[in-house]
């Protein structure tokens, strides 16, 4: 006979209002394997929903294995903005962003055709961690995009390789290498004739979506991490979500960008890091 478990006949007992007769015979401790622990226990009333959400818990955690930090020693870039002007790295498209009271402000003009988009270049990388503090200031910042880019590659439109979008509701990540950014698909979405049923029920297996709850005027540290053809995203430390597809394994990444939609979004402490040369 297996060990009786003094934990879970405390539990039980506490839990058993005085009217209901006791069990026939006490719990027996089922953790000495994942397949007993998951057999069912006597579970009276106040006890439902801490085992719920014990067992929510625990499957979330299975469920988003998280790439370690120390795989990515190297040190590419960083900046903390505690200038007045962005640094000679940075490159910008159709971006009105400023630096201002040691933070990047993200702005795009009123009148643009474009987000504003503020980048580094960098040498070729496969695995890549960004790491940006972010503040949405109002109800007018939608969502900013981080892009890992190849402007090399001419398979995808301006090089597009792979991106995570943060709103105040949620977080998505996409692989444009072989999903919406690719040359033919991208050509199609803007043709007469648009896209087939076949291919958009394609695009749906190149981007997924998570629900987050980002709080306005609160700062919040985003941390993205690549690795081979996987991403994941934390926000404070807790995973947003992860996601694989073929074309996060690009092997050049050389560019990363920030993209504000519209307003309102102010970024700091951003720092890119690289994994171990092979």
């Amino acid at each position: 006979m297996l060990p009786k478990c003094p934990f879970l006949a405390r539990v039980a007992s506490a839990a058993r209002p005085a009217s209901h007769p006791p069990p026939l015979r006490p719990g027996i401790c089922r953790l000495f394997s994942f397949a007993k622990f998951m057999q069912p226990l006597p579970v009276y009333g106040s006890m439902k929903p801490l085992l719920s959400l014990l067992l929510l818990s625990f499957t979330a955690t299975l469920a988003f294995a998280q790439i370690p930090s120390d795989y990515y020693p190297r040190a590419v870039f960083s900046d903390d903005f505690s200038g007045t002007e962005f640094g000679k790295r940075w490159g910008h498209y159709k971006s009105s962003s400023v630096i201002k009271d040691g933070v990047l402000v993200g702005i795009t003009a009123e009148d643009s055709d474009h987000s504003a988009v503020d980048n580094v270049k960098i040498d070729p990388e496969r695995d890549l961690e960004v790491s940006v503090k972010f503040r949405f200031v109002s109800d007018k910042a939608k969502s900013f995009n981080v892009w890992l880019d190849d402007k090399d590659y001419k398979g995808s439109h301006a090089g597009h390789i792979c991106s995570v979008s943060v709103s105040p509701k949620s977080v998505n990540i996409a692989d444009a290498k072989t999903g919406s950014f690719r040359n033919d698909v991208y050509a199609k979405k803007s043709a007469p004739e648009g896209l087939s049923a076949e291919e958009k029920e394609y695009l749906k297996t190149k981007s997924k979506s998570f629900p987050v709850e980002v709080a306005l005027q609160d700062w919040h540290t985003l941390v993205i991490r690549t690795k081979a053809d996987e991403v994941e995203a934390t926000i404070d430390g807790k995973p947003a979500g992860s996601f694989k597809s073929e074309g996060v394994g690009h092997e050049t990444k050389t560019l990363i960008s920030l993209t504000t939609n519209r307003v309102d979004v102010n970024y700091d402490d951003f720092s890119i890091k690289a994994a171990a040369k092979p």
